[in-house]
């Protein structure tokens, strides 16, 4: 049976089994939820054996289970293993969603619920591909599929399972549903992804509240210290200034400098959909190269002090700032981590005191377009979108997928499906139906060609 034809068949099916998981609300970082996840886990495990998995397992974890299940047509054939996540970010606030987070509804040709698309409706793609080759008679490759529920959390225990059981996840390619496109008419592949180092720094002055007035111009104020430190991580012209950051920086191709210069893009919409009169980056880059595959520094909250209504003249006894670095493919996170934690001490003033405490971190990613499953993937695109997908670099972190590479010694084909409209972890998450049926496509064109 002709692919479109089974997705318009058994459609009806397919989003109820999809409603009955997005139902259940697995929501990682809250504890009051853990017999939600075991849940979730069991019915992921039930999909896969209905789908066409020879066997079904929630295995234990050191956090949350891990669902696992394979299909084995040959043992001398390739094999494919499929990564997901069917943890969901807390829906709050509540009352900006037009219809409850936990109650899929289907509107204007979308799917409206938490999860809708990260990453319970992009795995679900997957799950349908492979259900309809099973069914056909048409899967030619070995697949197995691990599902964690830890994603939103930082993947914790994923990285200890994988190390136990690496016999058990060999594999010769990852393929992995959890990434966007630019737009519902222009499919791309995401090829790189940026790692991260993150910190808190705690800059501590006298051993309690001063009065300003008696005080202030004797001793060091923490907040002005604090800013005047985090002013000297970068310079005017966007480059940060820590000893050593740029050694293992990799300069990307000019053949791939190129590729990016030829993504549409309107500098002049990006500035008004987020209200700024000028952009600011590193010099000599173009906007798309900044937030893609070149590494940045940004303050992701600072406090300190008195904050409340009113004035209060007070010299505080301490100030704190979380900040983070996104880093690119060869920057090793501990390596930046540390480096950047002795320039801080280095320039902070004897008038006060520093900690810098390492909190989370994880490596960058480059997927080579040369890879054959990276090709399938692209007549993937080009069989249910009409059009060659473009190859893009994205600036966010998947940590686990470095780990797969180092743990496992494979490497990940990123091949999603999402949307800047389908809003992933904001209120009203959705996907559209239309993007759901062209992903079941994508992926079973995927295996057609990837043996």
């Amino acid at each position: 049976m002709e692919i479109k034809k089974y997705i318009t068949e058994n459609e009806p099916k397919m989003l109820e089994d999809l409603f009955s998981l997005i139902r259940i609300p697995s929501i990682s970082a809250k504890p009051e939820h853990h017999d939600d996840m075991l849940a979730c886990a069991e019915r992921w495990a039930q999909l896969l054996l209905e789908a066409g998995a020879d066997e079904a397992l929630v295995m234990p974890s050191k956090g949350n289970p891990i669902v696992f299940g394979q299909k084995i047509v040959d043992p001398n054939a390739k094999t494919v293993l499929v990564y997901a996540h069917y943890d969901v970010m807390p829906a709050e606030p509540l009352e900006l969603w037009n219809s409850k987070p936990f109650e899929p509804e289907i509107r204007d040709g979308h799917i409206w619920a938490r999860g809708a698309d990260d990453d319970k409706g992009q795995s679900f793609i997957q799950v349908k591909a492979f259900e309809y080759l099973v069914r056909n008679g048409l899967l030619q490759t070995n697949v197995k599929f691990i599902f964690e529920g830890e994603e939103e959390i930082g993947s914790p225990s994923l990285g200890s399972f994988c190390q136990e059981h690496k016999e058990l996840l060999k594999a010769d390619v990852i393929l992995v549903s959890d990434t966007s496109m630019l737009g519902a008419d222009l499919p791309s592949l995401t090829t790189g992804l940026r790692g991260l180092a993150y910190w808190e720094i705690e800059v501590t002055g006298p051993n309690r509240d001063l009065h300003s007035g008696h005080f202030g111009g004797a001793v060091a104020n923490p907040i002005n210290v604090l800013c005047q430190i985090i002013s000297q991580v970068t310079d005017a012209e966007g480059r940060i200034t820590v000893p050593g950051f740029y050694d293992d920086v990799e300069e990307v191709p000019q053949a791939e400098r190129d590729m990016i210069a030829r993504i549409p893009f309107d500098e002049e919409k990006y500035k008004k959909a987020i209200n700024v009169k000028a952009l600011f980056g590193e010099k000599g880059y173009s906007t798309l190269e900044r937030n893609s595959c070149r590494p940045s520094f940004d303050v992701c909250g600072i406090w300190g002090g008195y904050t409340g209504e009113g004035s209060k003249t007070v010299l505080p006894s301490k100030a704190y700032a979380k900040v983070s670095c996104r880093l690119v493919p060869h920057q090793d996170h501990h390596k930046i981590s540390r480096l950047f934690a002795d320039y801080i001490l280095d320039i902070a003033p004897d008038s006060v005191q520093v900690r810098v405490t390492p909190m989370h971190g994880g490596q960058g990613y480059v997927c080579p377009i040369t890879l054959p499953a990276y090709q399938a993937a692209e007549k993937g695109f080009e069989k249910a979108f009409g059009k060659k997908p473009l190859a893009v670099r994205r600036g966010g972190s998947i940590p686990i997928i470095s780990t797969f590479e180092q743990v496992l010694g494979i490497k990940t084909v990123l091949m999603g499906f999402g949307l800047e409209s389908n809003a992933i972890h904001s209120p009203n998450e959705n996907i559209p139906l239309d993007i759901f049926r062209k992903g079941i496509e994508a992926v079973v064109e995927f295996y057609l060609n990837y043996k």
